[in-house]
């Protein structure tokens, strides 16, 4: 049996420093070439166990496991989808995590949602408290252990640190977490350790990177072990051309034995298996990124896990990014099956009605369905590629069911052609973008505004609950339209409002208002205004000093009982009871028949009640 190295997984809100941390430690700068500045698809690094000795020094001694592991092996991943994104069979790639933080900021959404992944992941992690070096008044010392700089520290600024890192200790303890520095901790195997760093001075590293191999040798020893002749296990990071080899498959292994000449199986665009040999294994040398090497490679005859290695082989054009990569053996059958079965779970149909979801890669997929299944959002169709003319048409089915469904979300893919012409004229939103985070803050803010102008236009339509009075000796035109003084007995009447009588007889329609001149769009319980009522005649519709009621069918009564709730005035509603026994009286064919669960309509609150009126 051999020891791989631990898979560590950095997890954290965006702009904590997750990259900045790989950086420093592999002196690159990947950091800066990625989209809005983050790292938007999953690199990996091969860190030996010699660099690991020379950040770490005396620490590493004191643990006695330098000669135990071979080094550690970072995947570094789009904001928090470090375990939905890399995935093997029963669970997530990642050994160990890094949950980073910005020790100024604290606790930031994406850092509970990271936190949410690896609570139920079950994944030992470290949090690596970040940015220590802008605390006001830090004296920066590169490179140094953590024990070492905070000797050089005011008191003032020494207490500072302890105030925000207890405040991290209280959230963790919210969240179910027992943690504390890792130089305070009395039990590791209860206790989460807390590491204070600068990702961009290197103060605390040799302690995180120690804390880590720690967890590695205390609790993953049996995880870590591998046959030497086991078939590898991977999944694919990217397909891509390089100059002079032809198409490649950038691959990170997890398991067994990865051999120059095997076959191995993986998974198409369209959801078909295929298998192929291998012609050349190219490894990045160390500390080099796989994404970033050129010709930086080694030629090797066999790879063992955990590593990130270069594929060269055949009929590779259409394999899908994320794809699970298996070695080939006499039961070739069995691993089709595991490999379907693998992806099954995230090219889904998840509801009837539901927005469309497109990404440009099988993990980027799977990290944006997560994200939008945690946010409760329903998925229609979940699909690698460009946003197709089918697609359109599928979001305008789904708009026509409901206009908050005709949605498609997608990342990092383009609209085709015939797609475009068929967006044209059609009222489906389409969201695009290539940082994940970022396209899900815009979705859920459309969501929410969107709610709030459907609110208001509901509201908006709702017949208020209004009666009049003609007023006596007050008729001035009998008909074409009539007009008469009245004076508003309850509520607010509005122009357009249809009245009728106590009969529940038609009468007219309110054509205008005026009063002293001044026309008026509406007017409130006291009010006496001039009113010209279309379709009435005096005498034969209405007589003087009789009560006329805003007419409103079943479906818009139970709206205003149920939406304005408990805060209408007493005259409203008497009117509303008034009303409702008119109607019952008059026999009206279309009242008692409406049937609808009205327990989803919202109260309104107070504010939202004074915009009502």
């Amino acid at each position: 049996m051999e020891t791989r190295s631990p898979i560590v997984s950095v997890l954290g809100h965006v702009d904590h420093g997750k990259t900045t941390l790989l950086d420093h430690i592999r002196g690159s700068t990947i950091a800066s070439k990625e989209a809005g500045g983050i790292t938007q698809h999953i690199g990996a690094t091969e860190i030996p166990m010699d660099v690991i000795s020379s950040i770490c020094g005396d620490f590493l001694e004191k643990m006695k496991i330098e000669d135990m592991l071979p080094g550690l092996f970072f995947i570094d991943t789009p904001g928090h989808e470090a375990f939905t994104t890399l995935r093997k069979r029963g669970g997530s790639l990642a050994d160990l995590a890094i949950l980073i933080l910005d020790v100024n900021e604290g606790f930031k959404p994406q850092t509970y949602e990271a936190l949410n992944i690896l609570k139920s992941s079950k994944t030992p992690f470290v949090v690596a408290a970040n940015k220590i070096d802008r605390i006001a008044g830090w004296n920066s010392t590169d490179n140094a252990s953590f024990s070492e700089v905070i000797q050089n520290q005011h008191s003032k600024v020494a207490f500072d640190l302890d105030q925000k890192l207890y405040e991290i200790v209280g959230t963790l303890h919210e969240e179910g977490f027992e943690s504390e520095r890792f130089d305070r901790i009395s039990n590791f195997a209860s206790q989460i350790t807390i590491v204070p760093i600068s990702a961009q001075t290197g103060e605390g590293l040799p302690e995180l990177l120690t804390m880590l191999l720690g967890l590695a040798y205390q609790y993953l020893k049996k995880q870590l072990e591998i046959e030497e002749d086991a078939p590898a296990s991977g999944t694919v990071l990217e397909v891509k051309e390089e100059k002079g080899l032809g198409l490649t498959i950038d691959t990170i292994l997890y398991d067994g034995v990865l051999n120059k000449n095997d076959h191995i199986m993986m998974l198409t665009k369209d959801n078909k298996v295929i298998s192929t040999k291998i012609r050349s294994l190219l490894k990045p040398k160390a500390l080099e990124e796989i994404r970033e090497s050129k010709t930086m490679f080694e030629d090797v005859d066999q790879i063992v896990a955990a590593a990130g290695v270069k594929i060269v082989a055949p009929k590779v054009d259409d394999v899908v990014s994320g794809s699970p990569l298996k070695v080939a053996n006499d039961n070739n059958l069995r691993i089709e099956e595991d490999l379907l079965s693998e992806v099954d779970n995230i090219r889904i149909q998840t509801n009837d009605i539901g927005i469309i979801v497109k990404a440009d890669t099988l993990g980027s997929l799977e990290a944006l369905v997560n994200i939008l299944d945690q946010k409760d959002v329903p998925i229609k169709s979940a699909e690698i590629g460009d946003i197709s003319r089918r697609d359109i048409i599928n979001a305008s089915i789904m708009y026509e069911e409901d206009p908050k469904y005709g949605v498609i979300v997608a990342f990092n893919v383009n609209i085709l052609p015939s797609a475009e012409e068929e967006l044209n004229g059609q009222d489906i939103q389409v969201f695009q973008d290539s940082v994940i985070y970022q396209l899900t803050e815009d979705y859920m803010e459309w969501v929410t505004t969107a709610k709030e102008r459907q609110k208001k236009e509901r509201l908006q339509s709702i017949v208020r609950p209004s009666s009049i009075r003609i007023i006596p000796k007050l008729v001035f035109r009998n008909s074409k339209p009539a007009i008469a003084g009245v004076e508003i007995m309850s509520g607010i009447i509005e122009k357009g409002a249809t009245l009728i009588n106590d009969k529940g007889m038609y009468v007219g329609r309110v054509e205008s208002m005026e009063d002293n001149g001044e026309s008026l769009p509406k007017a409130a319980r006291g009010s006496k205004v001039a009113m010209a009522i279309a379709d009435a005649t005096f005498e034969k519709d209405f007589e003087e000093g009789d009560v006329l009621y805003v007419d409103m069918d079943e479906r818009n009564y139970m709206a205003v009982l149920n939406e304005l709730g408990d805060k209408m005035l007493d005259d409203e509603l008497l009117t509303l009871d008034e009303l409702k026994e008119i109607k019952q009286q008059s026999e009206d064919p279309n009242w008692g028949v409406v049937n609808t669960d009205w327990s989803e309509l919202d109260t309104l609150d107070e504010d939202e009640y004074e915009d009502f009126y």
